[in-house]
């Protein structure tokens, strides 16, 4: 069963390879434009906790920009050391123009 959407921001918010943090139902998301499309991860790397936001967006992946760990955006799966734990991905919709996100999985 599928959760609740909300709308967290409008699609011209974010350039290419452009990041923004959203809190939702309690839960700290980093939203990301690559490639043309939009991701929801975890705010944090699963290595030690800091901030993603910041890291580089490359080849479908992000870098935490503290140590290193590499996930991809589609999955949240670690593509590179440290971390070895992945990270978690929300649902995302885009319509009319607006970017919505669910806390519950699908």
């Amino acid at each position: 069963m599928s959760g609740q959407y909300y709308v967290v921001a409008a699609t011209s918010e974010l350039e290419e390879d452009g990041q923004m943090y959203v809190e939702l139902n309690g839960e700290e998301i980093l939203l990301c434009k690559h490639q043309g499309e939009f991701y929801a991860i975890a705010y944090h790397c699963s290595h030690e906790e800091f901030a993603l936001e910041g890291g580089l967006l490359q080849d479908g992946c992000i870098t935490c920009p503290y140590h290193g760990a590499e996930f991809l955006l589609s999955d949240g799966s670690v593509q590179a050391p440290p971390a070895f734990e992945p990270i978690k991905i929300y649902p995302i919709r885009i319509e009319d123009e607006t970017i919505a996100i669910t806390t519950s999985p699908e």
